[in-house]
């Protein structure tokens, strides 16, 4: 149960039912969460509920058959999801992700990517983008991939290797980033699982461990000329960056439903948690609800920020280029006041709070991973920086030509 959700966050009666539906299935979910959290295994399971209950067409436009959530609805339902399994969340929220950058932005010509919902719609096949290589980090940052497409009579053959690549397990099919020797550019490509592509098992991490974020090994692998979806020009807009990424919100929103859940657990534990020295429940201690003050003002505040923000994109189209910023900021909050949240419930549990007999435990180890999702800490501080000095200096300039 979320406590104050209702006070924050739903706006109206879809509001209610989006978060009505997703609360549903997260209870679903929530009973084996620990399970694949303890295994690292990928969580299939977990994913055939989602498929089960459209979860998966969520972000696809509606003229495809998909339900087209506005950002704001998304954060909704991702951030309930999350209470029951960050890495859940997390795997199925990248293809989420990805068919609202590409709703979005429309890079790709439109019968691909009509072909590509419809089979999301269909047959419940999931979608991601694996852009980042152990030797040249993520490409979306400006990088040139060390993954090489080769132009052939056909088509092209392509070699490399990429990291992090979440829902590796389960897409039949995905999209790279790749350099294309003959032109000297960088291209986005499908790929489809074939005998030369490789996965290969390299996800044995602290948090999140049931993401399936393994690394994928393209061995010439050969894709016909039309698998070329579009280009990726260095220094123009693209979806990845277009609409000052603000589809990356779905990121502090999970990692603020895994603070919640800690939140809902150390709640529970301190209103039934007898203290001898205290005469009473731990819940009536001024310390303890202290920590529960700061729990929720740090709640409040994330919130109002993320849903704000998320709000404000949805509805004015003209700024939507010019949010990036806002979107850096929100992440880096959140994501912090996340971990803040987690280690406040852990402070009231005190020690038992390490036991793997409590949830609290893994809350801690899967809300560290928001610091390492893009944009990083320092990246945000050096872009805010940047940005003030910049306006700071400009400003300077406007005052000597008056």
């Amino acid at each position: 149960m979320d406590f104050n959700a209702s006070n924050q966050t739903i706006r109206n009666e879809r509001d209610a039912r989006l978060v009505e539906y997703a609360e549903r299935i997260a209870e679903k979910i929530r009973q084996t969460a620990d399970k694949y959290d303890e295994t690292g295994e990928f969580p299939f399971e977990h994913i055939e509920i989602l498929k089960k209950e459209g979860y998966h067409k969520l972000t696809i436009p509606k003229e495809y058959g998909g339900e087209e959530l506005s950002l704001y609805e998304i954060l909704l339902v991702q951030e309930r999801l999350a209470k029951a399994c960050g890495s859940t969340a997390l795997a199925i929220g990248w293809h989420l992700m990805a068919f609202f950058s590409l709703r979005d932005f429309r890079p790709w010509k439109e019968e691909i990517f009509a072909k590509i919902c419809r089979e999301a719609v269909e047959e419940g096949s999931l979608l991601n983008v694996f852009v980042t290589e152990r030797t040249s980090g993520n490409i979306v940052r400006g990088g040139t991939p060390s993954t090489i497409a080769r132009k052939t009579k056909d088509g092209y053959i392509i070699s490399g290797r990429k990291a992090f690549a979440t829902l590796a397990p389960i897409v039949s099919h995905f999209t790279i980033l790749a350099y294309v020797e003959e032109e000297d550019k960088t291209a986005e490509f499908l790929i489809k699982k074939n005998d030369s592509v490789q996965l290969i098992d390299t996800w044995n991490v602290l948090g999140m461990r049931a993401t399936g974020s393994h690394d994928i090994e393209l061995h010439d692998v050969f894709v016909p000329e039309e698998a070329l979806l579009s280009y990726i020009d260095k220094g123009k807009n693209n979806r990845f960056k277009g609409n000052s990424s603000a589809y990356t919100l779905q990121l502090p929103a999970i990692y603020l439903g895994i603070a919640i859940a800690a939140r809902d657990f150390i709640l529970k534990y301190a209103a039934e948690k007898f203290s001898p020295s205290l005469g009473d429940v731990i819940l009536e201690a001024p310390h303890v609800q202290d920590k529960i003050g700061e729990i929720e003002i740090l709640i409040a505040v994330s919130r109002y920020l993320l849903y704000g923000l998320a709000e404000k994109w949805d509805r004015n189209l003209h700024v939507r280029d010019k949010l990036s910023n806002e979107v850096s900021i929100t992440k880096y909050t959140v994501c912090n006041n996340a971990i803040k949240i987690v280690e406040l419930a852990m402070r009231i549990a005190g020690g038992h709070s390490l036991s793997k007999d409590l949830p609290l435990e893994r809350h801690f180890r899967d809300v560290q991973c928001g610091l390492y999702n893009p944009p990083l800490n320092d990246m945000v501080v050096s872009q805010i920086s940047k940005s003030v000095i910049e306006e700071y200096r400009n400003s300077l300039k406007e005052v000597q030509f008056k």
